[in-house]
């Protein structure tokens, strides 16, 4: 097949959760005899190759806005398609689903990767919300197909659009690594920190844990890995956070990518999840699959990734601090929930999986599907 990506930043990722999708989904592809290409933008992108792990790049400019960012460059993106030898379109992000209809009409074949729920993020202002909540609707309608990343957004799309969708999670990059010079660099010990790696956007709650880790009695540390466009003023105010006693254990190293970000996961004491927007979080199954005892904030898309496998906490700083230290306090238990962690990744997020299964919808959109050939999708999960 001829494939292209677009509505990321692009690759190699060095952002979020779409940008590893991007590579890892593209670059299996390739491997197995299909020819990708892949869009960026230049105010992200620093690599200036033609191709990265067999895969075909094309930088093309956006409008470095909070609002326009996406929607700006994707329609760029699908300009430069429209005449290009290419035979299905992925578009990430459902906020790009008012463009997807024009490759159809050039004889292409479009779908969507909703990802989650994005108008529940809290940057957005009412015209934001207002433009996700149009864009879920307009990806029931004006692509070929949609894809979700969850059961429980499979469901939502189902009830409220009466929609079915390839529900397809992410994979994970499961290997657990020796080396330590992250660690080096920031004055880190091997299983002697917790580690939270998101964007610092508020629905992510990284203010949530930094109070929860001041309410604890220990030595060990905090690293806070994350960064965000747009968003300098809510940074700041979680830098401004820890108490003069706590700023030598709460770090703020910025953003982390490649041999740094897994060490930093391989080495951790315990891994700590608290977004409460999106469906499958690459940062949560890729710290779980390298054997990281997990703490996560009890959302459904949560509960269905991390499953029993991982200990749950409420948007409530004392309980979040109350299963910090059981952790510390109990070893046996932090064994456990390592081994249920990387277990649960190897059996359900693996990136080979993964991309058989888009292969196959792939395949099947051209063949002409709209839908997945299965059963019906399940109830919205309580």
């Amino acid at each position: 097949m001829k494939i292209a990506i677009l509505g990321t930043r692009g690759i190699p990722a060095n952002y979020g959760g779409f940008e590893t999708f991007a590579e890892e989904l593209s670059a299996r592809l390739v491997e197995r005899g299909h020819e990708v290409v892949v869009y960026g933008r230049t105010n992200n992108i620093q690599y200036r190759g033609d191709t990265y792990r067999g895969v075909r790049l094309k930088l093309l400019p956006t409008i470095p806005h909070k609002y326009l960012d996406t929607i700006a460059h994707t329609f760029l993106s699908i300009l430069h398609v429209l005449p290009r030898d290419i035979e299905v379109i992925l578009i990430c992000n459902a906020a790009n689903a008012v463009f997807s209809f024009l490759p159809r009409m050039v004889g292409k074949k479009t779908v969507i990767n909703v990802d989650g729920l994005e108008r529940q993020r809290k940057k957005w202002n009412a015209l934001g919300r207002a433009w996700y909540r149009i864009s879920e609707r307009l990806s029931t309608l004006l692509p070929n197909g949609i894809v979700t990343d969850a059961e429980v957004i499979r469901a939502y799309y189902a009830k409220q659009y009466g929609r079915d969708s390839w529900c397809i999670p992410y994979g994970a990059d499961a290997e657990k690594v020796e080396t330590q010079a992250a660690l080096d660099r920031l004055g880190l010990v091997p299983e002697d920190y917790f580690l939270y790696v998101s964007r610092l956007e508020p629905e992510n709650n990284a203010l949530l844990v930094i109070q929860a880790f001041e309410r604890v009695e220990t030595r060990k540390k905090l690293v806070i890995v994350g960064d965000a466009p747009y968003a300098d003023e809510y940074i700041a105010r979680l830098k401004a956070t820890p108490k003069a006693s706590n700023a030598s254990r709460i770090l703020f190293p910025g953003a982390i990518y490649g041999a740094g970000y897994r060490e930093l996961q391989s080495h951790a004491f315990a891994y700590v999840h608290a977004t409460e927007v999106g469906g499958t979080h690459p940062a949560l199954i890729e710290a779980m699959g390298r054997g990281c005892a997990t703490l996560y904030l009890n959302t459904p898309e949560n509960v269905e990734v991390a499953g029993d496998a991982a200990i749950p906490f409420t948007q409530d700083a004392e309980v979040c601090a109350y299963q910090m230290s059981r952790l510390i306090d109990d070893e046996a238990l932090r064994q456990q929930y390592k081994v249920l962690a990387r277990a649960r990744v190897l059996s359900r997020y693996n990136w080979d999986v993964v991309t058989t299964q888009y292969e196959q919808m792939l395949q099947q959109l051209l063949a002409g599907a709209r839908s997945p050939s299965k059963a019906p999708p399940p109830p919205i999960p309580h």
